[in-house]
């Protein structure tokens, strides 16, 4: 699935209650995440849920790509990284960086339903792909 998928997806859902359930059967697709990398450090600060990032850097014949893994304990959360996953993983980091991530969400119709913490948190697993993505471009 891509980011023009995602979006088809999501413009046949009529009302927030589908696209809740949506995002959190989109959590339930994601694969299984490494107890190993439950860890800390792959921890990401800022949301209420524990959220989990880790990523790894690819070369392909066309330039580097991130690959990343996510899991979030709250299924709603798990579904929203699952929606991240969708948008990032697989792409070059400035590609990555240069996507209005946030801007998708309010496209699909998620952003403007989330409590106050889940924007928060949402906002900080953004900032914590960007910054996979600008560490990326400066191992280059």
């Amino acid at each position: 699935m891509n980011a023009d998928d995602l979006i088809a997806d999501f413009e046949f859902l009529d009302n927030w209650e589908d696209r809740y359930r949506h995002v959190i059967e989109l959590g339930k697709k994601l694969p299984p995440f490494p107890e190993a990398d439950r860890t800390e450090t792959n921890k990401v600060q800022g949301c209420a849920s524990q959220v989990w990032l880790i990523s790894e850097l690819r070369q392909t014949p066309t330039g580097p790509i991130i690959e990343f893994q996510g899991d979030s304990d709250a299924h709603i959360v798990r579904g929203l990284v699952a929606v991240l996953l969708t948008l990032v993983s697989g792409h070059s980091p400035k590609d990555i960086l240069e996507t209005d991530i946030l801007g998708v969400f309010r496209q699909i119709g998620l952003e403007g339903h989330l409590t106050p913490q889940r924007s928060n948190g949402l906002r900080s697993m953004v900032e914590r792909i960007r910054g996979h993505a600008r560490a990326a471009l400066a191992a280059a």
